[in-house]
């Protein structure tokens, strides 16, 4: 099988995500690096985008997962992501999301990432 990879990296939102108190009152940002998997046999047509994934639209899905509600854990948003897009993309063979809370500690970021194929 021929495999292309589309991936959006360092895609950043602000996000109300978090068990604490303070993360509940005050939105944060997260960073989103997502791996996506598609079946590249068919010819891609240059004129066509409905030959490729709309890597807009995977972009879309995304932010509107990230911003739809209140998350307590990164694990639970990536989990419903990785749900989303093999839900709303069937196209999409497989995905890897990983979130990462940059401003967790001075010291270092914290990210979750998971995958799930078809």
């Amino acid at each position: 099988m021929n495999i292309r990879r589309v991936i959006l990296d360092d895609l950043r939102v602000r996000v109300s995500i978090g068990m604490l108190d303070h993360e509940r009152r005050t939105p944060q940002p997260l960073t989103i690096r997502a791996e996506f998997e598609t079946e590249a046999m068919q010819p891609v047509d240059d004129t066509d985008i409905g030959t490729v994934l709309d890597y807009r639209l995977l972009r879309a899905a995304l932010i509107e997962e990230a911003t739809r509600t209140h998350t307590d854990l990164l694990e639970t948003l990536v989990d419903r992501s990785l749900a989303r897009i093999l839900r709303d993309f069937p196209r999409v063979l497989g995905v890897k999301i990983r979130i990462c809370k940059p401003q967790v500690f001075d010291d270092c970021v914290v990210c979750v990432e998971q995958a799930r194929h078809r």
